[in-house]
């Protein structure tokens, strides 16, 4: 049994610092997923890069913390959720000046897995934390201020590494994407220190062996072509890697059966909510993240929009999910459990309304702001009580397993979700294709996933 910190041992006052922490260390782990980005045709010029190795510098990043993340959630139990948080932020930090500093593609490749890394220990501590150190009211607040971390942060991505490449602050180019990272990243550290409730590690948590070298390698292979496979043509090498990845997750399944302590343990899944939940929001960040990309590509390709510019265009998108995150309690508990299923529908509108905006190559005029402000909305209702609703009845003594689960479910819905509607508005798009008829069709392939998404979510048990 656990015996990590308790609701009852942090004193409210220092709840805001501990948020604020934790938030910032998973506002920059989400940034550095989309930032680099907007700044990729930079860093080719300036390092000479290959397009297969800029693919790399890119996607690497996404790779590592994919894989991690089950493994990082285990060692924050094992060794201590504070403990983890800092050595990952440390991590972060260091490979983020190391990443600034490259003066090679092959350094930066190397700098981005290890920044990886570093983002897959600390970002599972931000869930267990809340879940460990808050209850009731103050948890679900928690996780509202959470969501709209991960709304705001995929945006502030692309918006932040327009400015600081175009800046070309002092003639340093790019590298200034990664080097803000360092001294935000002391600042935490320091704070960390003084902010972060102690708690003691669970020398009884085994880490799984068998669980890990199954898992660790099931999610590597499912996720590599799915972040590179549309960029290179979906070779027949990426589709072995997905069938190795499936055999590898069935080999997964069955160690958890036999293992005495389960990377993944049956009584989380069994947990009231969890299963259902964790579809509802893989299915809702498969949307969200497919929506961003293949927008983002018909913005420039389409209309000739600067990285800037494109990047301002989601700006009401993620203030309209912030807003409902923050505001959902608002809403008389009695209508909490329609109101997800009854704010994905919502948010389905939305997107079916860009559809049809970009079938006519549309600018991001009044009717667009006003379409992706409601599917905004929308999703902002669903997603904070829907992770509430996966998280509140595991016990503290599963907290870091389901965290670990929750987050790669999240992060896994973005790849997928990027992979499958960029694959779908690429191949309609190129090399002869219509922009505004992929466009059109991507955003119905969103709608039909915020759809599902609600479907999973109408079957929530009631609290």
């Amino acid at each position: 049994m656990t015996t990590s910190t308790s609701s009852s041992s942090v004193r409210p006052a220092r709840t805001g610092g501990l948020l604020a922490v934790i938030l910032l260390g998973q506002f920059m782990a989400i940034l550095d997923a989309t930032i680099v980005t907007i700044a990729a045709p930079a860093i080719r010029a300036d390092l000479n890069s290959s397009g297969a190795a800029l693919q790399l510098v890119v996607a690497g990043y996404t790779i590592v913390y994919a894989v991690l993340l089950i493994t990082g959630a285990r060692l924050g139990r094992k060794f201590g959720h504070r403990r983890l948080f800092q050595a990952g932020l440390v991590l972060f930090t260091v490979a983020s000046l190391a990443c600034g500093l490259a003066a090679t593609t092959a350094q930066l490749i190397a700098f981005r897995l290890f920044q990886g890394a570093g983002a897959a220990l600390l970002v599972p501590q931000v869930l267990s934390l809340i879940q460990l150190t808050l209850d009731g009211a103050a948890r679900a607040r928690a996780f509202s201020v959470y969501s709209t971390v991960l709304s705001g942060a995929a945006v502030a991505g692309q918006i932040l590494g327009g400015v600081l490449t175009s800046a070309d602050i002092a003639g340093t180019g790019w590298r200034p994407i990664f080097l803000v990272n360092v001294p935000i990243g002391l600042v935490l550290v320091v704070a960390g220190m003084r902010l972060l409730p102690a708690d003691r590690p669970d020398a009884t948590a085994g880490l799984d062996l068998p669980g890990l070298l199954t898992l660790s390698p099931a999610v590597l292979l499912a996720v590599t072509p799915l972040v590179l496979g549309h960029e290179l043509g979906w070779p027949v090498w990426g589709w072995a890697m997905l069938a190795a990845g499936a055999v590898l997750a069935a080999a997964f399944v069955a160690t958890q059966r036999r293992a005495a302590a389960p990377l993944v343990p049956g009584s989380v899944l069994r947990a009231p909510g969890l299963a259902l939940a964790a579809a509802s929001i893989f299915s809702m960040m498969a949307g969200y993240a497919g929506f961003l990309f293949t927008m983002a590509l018909y913005l420039h390709d389409g209309l000739g929009l600067s990285p800037l510019q494109s990047s301002l265009a989601f700006v009401l998108s993620s203030v309209g999910f912030g807003t409902a995150s923050l505001n959902w309690r608002r809403v008389p508990a009695r209508f909490h459990h329609r109101m997800i299923p009854a704010g994905l529908a919502l948010s389905a509108a939305g997107y079916l309304a860009v559809a049809a905006i970009t079938a006519h190559l549309g600018s991001p005029g009044l009717l667009y702001q006003a379409a992706v402000i409601v599917s905004g909305i929308g999703m902002g209702l669903a997603f904070s009580p829907a992770l509430n609703a996966a998280l509140a009845q595991v016990p503290p003594a599963d907290a870091a397993n389901a965290s670990g689960i929750m987050s790669t479910v999240t992060q896994l819905g973005q790849v997928a979700g990027v992979a499958g509607l960029g694959a779908v508005f690429l191949s309609l798009s190129l090399p002869t294709g219509s922009v505004a008829a992929a466009a059109s069709a991507a955003n119905i392939g969103v709608a039909a996933l915020v759809l599902l998404s609600a479907v999973f979510a109408a079957f929530l048990p009631r609290r």
